[in-house]
Formats: C-alpha cells, structure tokens, sequence
C-alpha cells in the first residue's frame, strides 16, 4: 500500500483504471486510456491495476463493478466512477485538475 501512497501523491493528476483481463468491459477500457494518456503527455498520469493482483488495494478503495476509473490529484481522491467512459470525457477530467 505503501507504494500506491506514492503513485498518487503527486501534483499531476493520476487517473487509475482498475481491471481484469476476463472483464470486458474493462479490457474495452485499454484503447481509451492509451488515447488519454497520448493526449496529456506529461501533463498527467495514466494507471492501470489489474484488480486480480492487487485484490487489497481494490478492496480498501472498495472497487465492485469494473472498470472503476478514479482521478487522484496531491494523494486525494478527487473524481470516482464505474463503468466506460470515453478519451474525451476522461481527457477533459483530467485537465479540471492540472
């Protein structure tokens, strides 16, 4: 967990995508997020957390449905949705918090 501390606690926003490669909805999810993060550059960070292998975090942040897609900006959790979602409502999210 320690290690997620410092994924999030920086000050670009960090959007997490939380999957499984048997969800998919969730697989659907990867083509989208390698649009949005080609679109921010370094502008902000683009995760992926395959929720099978990282089964305490997703339980501590309590992901059910998949994906769950969440934006941290500065360690806070600051946007939080399950379900698709397109690069250009994702990209436009993103950039509320740069």
């Amino acid at each position: 967990m320690s290690k997620f501390g410092e994924l999030i606690d920086i000050n670009i926003p960090v959007l997490l995508d939380f999957y499984t490669d048997w969800n998919e909805a969730a697989k659907a999810m990867h083509a989208v997020l390698r649009d949005v993060a080609a679109a921010m550059g370094d502008k902000a960070k683009v995760i992926k957390i395959d929720v099978d292998k990282n089964q305490e975090l997703a339980e501590a942040l309590r992901v059910k449905g998949l994906p769950t897609l969440m934006i941290y900006k500065n360690g806070e959790m600051v946007w939080r949705q399950s379900g698709e979602q397109d690069a250009n409502t994702l990209i436009g999210l993103l950039q509320e918090y740069i």
